[in-house]
C-alpha cells in the first residue's frame, strides 16, 4: 500500500518532468484528475512543485536574437557573346 508522501513525490516528479516537456499546468491537472487522483492531491502537488521551482530559480530562457544582414546583389553573369557585343 502506498503512503500519502510516496504518492505526492511520484506526482511531483511526474508534474515536474511533464512541465519541462512543455505541457501546460492546466492540461496536467486535468490529466491527473481524470486518472483518479483527488483534486486536493493534485493541488498540493502543484503547490509543492511551484514552491520548489521558486527556490531553485532557473534562468529564464532567452529568445535568440535575429540578425538581419544585407544580402549583396549579384549581377547576372553575361555570356561571352553578350560581353562582346555590349
Amino acid at each position: 500500500m502506498y503512503k500519502k508522501e510516496d504518492v505526492l513525490t511520484e506526482l511531483t516528479n511526474y508534474v515536474r518532468k511533464n512541465l519541462n516537456k512543455g505541457y501546460t499546468k492546466e492540461s496536467l491537472r486535468w490529466a491527473l484528475v481524470n486518472q483518479g487522483y483527488s483534486r486536493l492531491e493534485v493541488q498540493k502537488t502543484f503547490e509543492k512543485v511551484e514552491k520548489e521551482s521558486s527556490q531553485t530559480s532557473m534562468p529564464a530562457k532567452l529568445r535568440p536574437e535575429i540578425e538581419y544582414k544585407a544580402i549583396p546583389i549579384i549581377e547576372e553573369k553575361k555570356g561571352f557573346w553578350q560581353k562582346f557585343f555590349d
